[in-house]
């Protein structure tokens, strides 16, 4: 394992309304090096060993470039931690302030005093575990004999968190790394208090997610919907769906269902936006076969539009009452 740190992972600090512009976030590290990861909703890995060799600048240099462009091209701040691997990283990204950066050039020291529950893959049952025989410490943890951690969580997880606590991690930032979740947004130009305008924007972007998903061959589990005030306010609801989909008639059910639950009484809203999560293949999702002759035609109809949407572009085909 290389010390140089030179893994950043970027959490840009997004509102849950403005989640929509990561792909655009991801274009500006992209600027600096093809090896980028994805980690939604809010962040990304990236590996500089190239860009270092290139720039001629150390990873601290270019994220005080990287945050430079974000905050003057979309005006988001963002927290970045450097390490020498992905783990690292993201606990230095942890750990610092906004607008900063903290780089991890000493594994073993920077590890050493954090309590076992902040070391990644300990979850709250294997922290507690841990913490019963004293090791609530990664420190402590990696004092303790091999045999002691596979005993305690078993073979596989006690070597893994062996290595961790040495601060190994044999992962490797992935580029193109398929999303685990997409998100649309829509905004009013002025205070919207028109129950229909709202129904209309959610129409709108479950339809787009669904296109969206199904281009990528993609499902989705929970649909997590979030509404922006007029006083810069949020209230965000989630829905686990019946099965996972991709169906947009079942996506705006969903997202309707949200919106009602909210029970907004003449609010000011500006702006609304829906996040699919839980991303899957499609192939490897079960589906229940309906026996209802209007749900297949409709699923029908949808796979017609969407070979439409392709060949002439994403407003060739909408529904009605959208183009009213």
């Amino acid at each position: 394992m290389t010390n140089d740190a030179t893994i950043l992972c970027v959490r840009f600090r997004l509102a849950p309304m403005y989640e929509a512009l990561l792909p655009q976030l991801l274009a500006v590290l992209g600027e600096f090096t093809p090896v980028v990861q994805a980690e939604p909703p809010d962040g990304a890995l990236a590996d500089l060993r190239g860009a270092v060799r290139y720039f001629g600048r150390g990873p601290a240099e270019l994220a005080a470039v990287i945050r430079v462009r974000a905050l003057a091209l979309y005006g988001v701040d963002c927290v970045i931690g450097a390490g020498p691997n992905p783990m690292l990283a993201r606990m230095a990204a942890r750990r610092t302030a906004p607008g900063t950066t903290l780089v991890v050039t000493d594994p073993a020291g920077f590890l050493r005093g954090r309590p076992v529950a902040a070391l990644d893959g300990v979850g709250p049952s294997t922290a507690r575990a841990l913490c019963a025989y004293g090791l609530d410490t990664v420190g402590r943890v990696a004092d303790a004999p091999l045999a002691v951690l596979q005993r305690i969580t078993g073979a596989r997880a006690g070597r893994d968190l062996w290595e961790r606590a040495h601060g190994i991690d044999r992962s490797r930032v992935a580029p193109n790394a398929a999303a685990r979740s997409t998100a649309t947004e829509r905004s009013f130009p002025r205070d919207e208090t028109d129950r229909d305008r709202h129904r209309r924007a959610l129409l709108s972007a479950a339809q787009e997610l669904g296109a969206r998903m199904r281009a990528e061959a993609q499902v989705c589990r929970t649909l997590t919907l979030t509404v922006r005030y007029a006083d810069r306010s949020t209230t965000t609801r989630t829905r686990t769906l019946r099965e996972p989909t991709a169906h947009s008639a079942e996506l705006t059910s969903a997202a309707y269902a949200l919106y009602d639950a909210l029970a907004l009484q003449r609010a000011r809203v500006r702006g609304i936006a829906l996040r699919a999560e839980g991303l899957t293949p499609a192939e490897q999702a079960a589906h229940q076969l309906s026996l209802d002759p209007a749900d297949e035609k409709a699923r029908r109809l949808e796979a017609v539009a969407d070979r439409a949407r392709a060949r002439f572009g994403p407003g060739a085909i909408i529904p009605g009452s959208l183009a009213a």
